[in-house]
């Protein structure tokens, strides 16, 4: 007789692992110094995935994994020209990230701006 409590572990993890697939996350994509460098790339200029693996000392194919997750995360967003796919920076999913940022860099800044002025009444003390 099985033990109910594992198949209810069993069944509930497979449920989750199915119905909630996990993309990766902003962090995640831009915690890689290679897809900081081709978000930098395409920042300025579209490419595709042959003109981005000229930049890089790795294969093609590892070029397009980095893509796949700067894709996934809306980093880039490709568009198709023919038979070539050029991929453009999406400044907008920045933007987002941006306002999520804000909030702790006025945080930052006012205790940066508070360290100042400590460090300018100690220095005047002495």
């Amino acid at each position: 007789m099985r033990n109910p409590k594992v198949a209810y572990i069993f069944a509930t993890c497979r449920l989750l692992n199915s119905t909630f697939k996990m993309n990766p996350d902003i962090f995640q994509a831009i915690a890689d110094p290679t897809r900081r460098a081709i978000l930098t790339l395409i920042a300025i200029q579209a490419l595709t995935p042959n003109a981005m693996a000229e930049k890089f000392d790795m294969s093609r194919q590892a070029v397009s994994k980095h893509i796949k997750v700067l894709q996934e995360c809306e980093l880039i967003k490709p568009e198709p020209s023919g038979r070539e796919i050029h991929y453009h920076f999406n400044a907008k999913k920045m933007q987002e990230f941006d306002h999520w940022l804000a909030q702790f860099r006025q945080n930052w800044e006012t205790q940066f701006n508070q360290l100042d002025e400590l460090l300018t009444t100690i220095k005047e003390q002495k």
